[in-house]
């Protein structure tokens, strides 16, 4: 019980965040046609809330299962940088180590990675209960969106903007939090080039494939200027 409510309290401003984005996500699918079962099925089994507000628009105009999945390793990479961060940690978890790395966040890696255990508590166990609850919250969020959009009629006309809102905000707030800005110009940088060499319809995987490769031979680079998390 002590770790449960050491967990909630510091995931429950996780809560708010993707309670609002995972209504977002919730209206968007109700309004593409999708059921209410199978967008509750998503955020269980997919907790990918960026590329989750990214497959609706993509699924309606006819992307192949193909197109989704390299975008969703493209716009996921960075949780492979995360997991190197927490391999030792979770190694240790035992049974719960499958479901750590399936639910590696970039809320909860922050979390994990500057939470200040209190005295007596089981550190394996609140991290488990920190990861359980921030994907409930998403599972909820999601729920309580497609509700809105079965059962509430309203207009839902220009809610899919919701996307580049929530990237927007994304972009910014990242900005002003991490002290290297080589991610940042290395993603506009490849984004504009691809863009003009291939047009709209075609640049977003090149560009963030071409991102990838940058930032990893740029890695050390921003480790030493952000810092990272061991353990």
């Amino acid at each position: 019980m002590r770790e449960f409510r050491f967990a909630f309290k510091q995931t429950l401003p996780i809560f708010f965040t993707y309670l609002f984005i995972g209504i977002a996500f919730g209206i968007l699918m109700s309004d593409a046609g999708y059921s209410l079962w199978l967008t509750t099925a998503s955020a269980v089994f997919i907790y990918a809330g960026s590329m989750q507000l990214v497959m609706v628009p993509m699924m309606t105009s006819g992307a192949s299962l193909v197109t989704l999945a390299i975008m969703t390793f493209f716009i996921n990479a960075r949780h492979i940088f995360y997991g190197i961060g927490l391999i030792e940690k979770f190694r240790r978890m035992g049974w719960r180590r499958p479901y750590m790395i399936m639910s590696l966040t970039d809320e909860t890696f922050s979390i994990l990675c500057s939470v200040k255990y209190d005295e007596g508590i089981d550190e394996d166990r609140a991290a488990f209960l920190i990861a359980l609850l921030n994907h409930l919250y998403w599972i909820f969020g999601c729920f309580a969106g497609a509700c809105a959009g079965q059962f509430l009629r309203f207009d839902m006309q220009g809610i899919e903007f919701s996307a580049t809102a929530f990237f927007l905000v994304v972009v910014i707030n990242q900005w002003q939090q991490h002290r290297s800005k080589i991610p940042f110009i290395t993603a506009a940088v490849c984004a504009l080039a691809f863009y003009l060499l291939l047009g709209r319809d075609a640049f977003l995987v090149p560009s963030l494939a071409a991102s990838l490769f940058v930032l990893m031979i740029l890695r050390r680079p921003v480790e030493e200027k952000e810092g990272t998390c061991h353990e």
